[in-house]
């Protein structure tokens, strides 16, 4: 669910220099010694995520059904004798390290699942998965990069698990199913079951944590750099469904008929005037597209209905609450005005803004700047959404992006994620693995 990112001013934005890893706010908190004995276990398993991420690679399961990395992961994390929760949420799973002195609970996130995506990749490890997708048969792959999540994951809960009896506290391991969407259709009032990131929050995949992080690849960045923001990160997204209900009739006498067809196209032209007259996007931008219209069967009918389907994005829980209001009146208003009726839901996909604490921000770039080199640097919002926001209403939440283009490959022209070209450099799945080990470390090494 990412757009590509735009590495603006890179050269400019690039953070390089040195470090100052202890200061009175954030005292105790990762040094450079701590961080070598990172980079040396991470260094130690860099084989073993690249083995996990193309079997991975190679069976993508769908989400709600990622059973066999479900598996995969929950005897990975009982080998490093850890308490291991399956089922969370669906198919989630959650492995709990207890260090050797007491202290915070943190929590490091990856996302398990795959997308109804035809891989035209040409890798040796390419999928020629099919699976079930909303009752179709679908080719399946990982075209968002979340079997390089699932393996950084793997790689770190290994590094930290043979560091334990130093650790100030616990670390929860968090695989999270069904981040890209319901996994069953809705019923007919337009709801389903809690899915993914919510789903497992409900069932207490966060008690006791004081805070989580997660990341995300994308090609779309320079190698190895990491690219953050304070604040609203990733956009909220809202599925949006409007059923257009007027009266069939002959196509050569649409006086004897109410028109959907045309009362729709009405529909799709004034919604966007919701962002462009309605919203103060002075504040916030917004988008609303619709993607997706369907009606009628032959060229010489008028049908008594068309469907609109399309998404809302907002980076702020007002104006979010204000587009709601305004796509239903707008649509209802307009359909009536040529006396069809507009019935408009929103849901299943309801992803809150992936929203950055300041506090926890400032607290973590010393760490994410020794993990990483340096090569961080602040990046614009994202319209693409994330449902790690659901964590994040939980527990003060930090995410972030790797630059993980293929080698050899402009980041600028990369294939983004959900492309059915989408690969990355495989070289850069350690430094994910350090980025969340560290961080991890460093947030129950700080007294603040």
């Amino acid at each position: 669910m990412h757009k590509k990112l735009s590495a603006i001013a890179f050269a400019a934005s690039l953070v390089a220099g040195s470090l100052t890893l202890v200061s009175t706010a954030h005292a105790q908190a990762l040094d450079a010694t701590g961080l070598q004995a990172i980079e040396a276990a991470v260094n130690g398993v860099a084989g073993k995520m690249v083995n996990w991420r193309r079997d991975i690679h190679a069976h993508p399961e769908l989400s709600g059904q990622e059973v066999r990395t479900a598996k995969l992961v929950a005897e990975h994390l009982k080998r490093l004798g850890m308490e291991v929760q399956t089922g969370v949420g669906g198919t989630g799973v959650v492995g709990i390290l207890r260090g050797g002195l007491p202290g915070k609970v943190v929590a490091l996130r990856a996302d398990m699942d795959a997308l109804p995506v035809p891989e035209n990749t040409n890798l040796p490890f390419a999928s020629k998965v099919k699976a079930n997708y909303l009752g179709k048969e679908v080719p399946v792959m990982h075209a968002c990069g979340h079997d390089a999540h699932v393996a950084m994951l793997m790689g770190a809960a290994e590094a930290l698990a043979g560091m334990r009896a130093q650790l100030p506290g616990t670390i929860k391991f968090i695989f999270q199913p069904a981040e890209e969407g319901a996994p069953v259709e809705p019923d007919a009032n337009g709801k389903v079951p809690s899915f993914g990131a919510k789903a497992m929050v409900e069932q207490g995949a966060l008690k006791d944590v004081q805070a989580i992080y997660g990341l995300h690849v994308t090609a779309n960045l320079p190698s190895g750099v990491v690219g953050y923001r304070s604040g609203p990160l990733m956009a909220g997204s809202d599925n949006i469904s409007i059923q257009v209900e007027g009266r069939g009739g002959h196509g050569s006498s649409p006086w004897n008929a109410v028109d959907p067809v045309v009362a729709a196209s009405q529909v799709v032209l004034g919604l966007q005037t919701v962002v462009s007259r309605q919203l103060n996007i002075s504040k916030e931008p917004a988008v609303i597209t619709i993607g997706s219209i369907h009606g009628g069967t032959r060229y010489n009918i008028i049908p008594d209905n068309v469907e609109l389907l399309g998404t809302l994005r907002t980076f702020d829980e007002e104006m979010r609450q204000e587009a709601l209001k305004r796509i239903t009146a707008t649509a209802e208003s307009i359909a009536a005005s040529s006396g069809a009726k507009a019935k408009v839901r929103f849901g299943p996909v309801a992803y809150p803004v992936t929203s950055n604490p300041a506090a926890l921000t400032e607290a973590s770039l010393p760490a994410l700047k020794l993990a990483t080199g340096g090569k961080t640097m602040v990046i614009p919002k994202v319209s693409g959404s994330e449902d790690f926001s659901e964590f994040q209403k939980v527990a003060p939440g930090f995410f972030y992006f790797l630059g993980a283009p293929p080698k050899g490959a402009d980041f600028n022209k990369a294939p983004s994620n959900h492309s059915p070209l989408f690969d990355i450099d495989e070289d850069q799945l350690p430094v994910g693995a350090r980025t969340l080990a560290a961080l991890a470390v460093d947030f129950l090494q700080r007294s603040k």
